[in-house]
């Protein structure tokens, strides 16, 4: 059996690997877990109480046996809601995306960051730009006002304490001023921005509701500032705010009031 130090990346394969003997056996002992992964039970005990920790792993009971914890239930929850976005949000989009002529994005909050998990271009897009997987930043982009307006009260003031960086003359950077449009954004059903993340650039983005009330999701319409104008941006939002509670009635969610 190995007794040499391991690497950040042995542990995580080695977790791994309890994980899925955990899943194909049902249970098993520090004894088994480390037989399998060919390491000393000190070295197995320390790897499953990792996990124990993280509620991934549990004993249910005093024999010493390990199953797998509904940390688990936790993650593939999240995983589950991520599909059924993708797989209930892309015809909708492409509806919106034809009707409004524009581009569609839908995004996810990720840490500190929006980021967009499926785009339909429009037929009048001009570049084929992919945002798909890049981070924006939440207080420069209609879906990160979204994401930032929905955020429990705690979490919210958090993360206007924090510097808001300048992307373009026109980019919010002031935490009240922010925090008014947040508030607006909660009452109206969408956010807007007007040239912030970039010149030329404007979008307006409404919420996305699971079963449970929580928003999950951004749907965005973006477009040059020439066409989806400050005008314009009012009635495209009405298009985007009905899309957004199409996908959300999708995902279970109903509507009240």
């Amino acid at each position: 059996m190995s007794n040499s130090a391991e690497s950040p990346v042995q542990s995580v394969d080695r977790a791994v690997t309890i994980l899925e003997l955990l899943a194909r056996r049902g249970e098993a002992g520090v004894t088994e877990i480390a037989v399998e992964l060919g390491v000393h039970k000190s070295t197995a005990f320390r790897l499953v109480a990792a996990l124990e920790l993280r509620g991934l792993v549990e004993q249910p009971g005093e024999r010493g046996k390990y199953r797998l914890g509904l940390g688990l239930v936790r993650l593939a929850g999240a995983a589950t809601v991520r599909l059924d976005l993708s797989q209930q949000s892309r015809p909708v989009c492409e509806r919106l995306a034809l009707e409004v002529a524009e581009t569609i994005n839908v995004a996810i909050l990720d840490g500190d960051a929006a980021v967009n998990i499926d785009q339909v271009l429009g037929p009048s897009a001009l570049t084929t730009h992919n945002w798909v997987g890049q981070r924006t930043p939440l207080h420069a982009t209609s879906s990160g006002k979204v994401l930032l307006a929905h955020l429990p009260g705690t979490a919210l003031e958090q993360r206007l304490t924090l510097e808001l960086p300048r992307f373009t003359p026109r980019t919010v950077t002031d935490p009240a001023q922010l925090r008014g449009q947040l508030d607006a954004a909660r009452v109206d059903g969408f956010a807007c921005t007007v040239e912030e993340l970039e010149p030329g650039l404007n979008a307006v983005a409404a919420p996305v509701y699971a079963h449970n009330g929580q928003v999950v999701a951004a749907v965005s319409a973006s477009g040059p500032s020439f066409r989806l104008s400050e005008t314009r941006l009012a009635d495209v939002a009405v298009a985007v705010r009905a899309a957004a509670e199409e996908i959300s009635a999708r995902l279970g969610h109903i509507r009240v009031g």
